[in-house]
């Protein structure tokens, strides 16, 4: 029999529930890449689901053992986000799929990263309690982004992606809340 180690909540703890729990639902997200330094753009439009998962939920025990987190530690909370993108001039079908987010401190892991299958993990903090900032690092790639929540129904988001501490994308998004 294996016990459950169980901590205070953090301050950021506390923060990453509030927030994943007021993402939850069906979203409709447009977004505009900007490639640098030749500032070609691609634009695209997804619909997303957000579900928050609880503690103990079996996707963050799956998550926890990807991550070989210690046996008997479990993960505060999370989301599971799936989305479907298309370019939104062509109409043609870009990417779909899921992934899996869980918080323990101030450290969000994920089950897949933006440009990589492979687990990654996130550091975040919360200048505020409606914006969530993450900073990941993988394959001497970082991805800085800011996910602002504004009122109940929009979203708006911004990735800034470097390499050799050069910027080479941002990604601008503004999702709207839908309610079915």
């Amino acid at each position: 029999m294996t016990s459950q180690l169980k901590l205070p909540q953090t301050i950021e703890e506390s923060a990453i529930e509030a927030y994943l729990k007021d993402s939850v639902g069906n979203w409709r997200s447009e977004r505009r890449y900007y490639t640098l330094p030749d500032g070609e753009t691609q634009e695209l439009v997804s619909d997303i689901t957000v579900r928050f998962l609880e503690q103990g939920s079996p996707e963050l025990q799956k998550l926890a053992q990807r991550h070989q987190l210690a046996e008997g530690l479990e993960l505060l909370c999370g989301s599971e986000v799936t989305w479907n993108s298309s370019d939104s001039v062509t109409g043609r079908k870009k990417s779909k799929g899921s992934t899996v987010f869980g918080a323990l401190g101030n450290i969000l892991y994920r089950d897949r990263g933006f440009a990589t299958p492979k687990p990654v993990t996130a550091l975040y903090h919360f200048p505020n309690s409606q914006t969530l900032c993450l900073r990941t690092e993988y394959n001497g790639s970082v991805f800085e982004e800011e996910i602002k929540l504004i009122g109940e129904n929009y979203r708006t988001r911004q990735t800034i992606i470097s390499r050799a501490g050069e910027q080479q994308m941002i990604g601008q998004y503004l999702e709207k809340r839908l309610h079915v």
